[in-house]
């Protein structure tokens, strides 16, 4: 269930005010799930939340050694980021339909894009769904 709402953060990965769009048509307990992922991953990475805010509200995404770290650590624990590789397969069974089908071009034509580290790699790949459909990307 965790690895299912961190790809809903992904293509499409919350907290109290920007997160109202991300966690739109999720259901309560998934909404939660979201939630303590984002704490978890904000606390472990000590990531300011005033970014991920900022990318929900249409930012590209930054740069920050940080931010790169925090959609590392949401990716892996969703099960999505898999020894340094993005498993393609397993983030679009993340996906519930009709969000599948609609983001799977971009997650394959994205596949894994390899950086310095995971955190990097995590960061590269995100970046690229952001640019294939930003109107839509948010992170928890």
């Amino acid at each position: 269930m965790v690895a299912r709402v961190a790809l809903c953060s992904a293509v499409v990965a919350l907290y109290v005010i920007g997160v109202q769009a991300c966690t739109e048509g999720l259901d309560a307990e998934t909404a939660e799930l979201a939630k303590m992922l984002r704490d978890n991953c904000g606390e472990e990475t000590e990531v300011d939340v005033g970014l991920i805010n900022q990318v929900n509200a249409g930012a590209d995404l930054m740069p920050d050694p940080k931010l790169k770290c925090y959609i590392k650590c949401v990716m892996e624990t969703a099960g999505m980021l898999d020894n340094g590789d993005v498993d393609v397969e397993a983030t679009l069974e993340l996906l519930p339909e009709p969000m599948r089908t609609k983001n799977e071009h971009i997650v394959r034509t994205c596949g894994s894009k390899r950086g310095a580290d995971d955190c990097e790699t995590a960061y590269n790949t995100q970046s690229c769904w952001q640019k294939m459909n930003k109107a839509e990307f948010c992170l928890i």
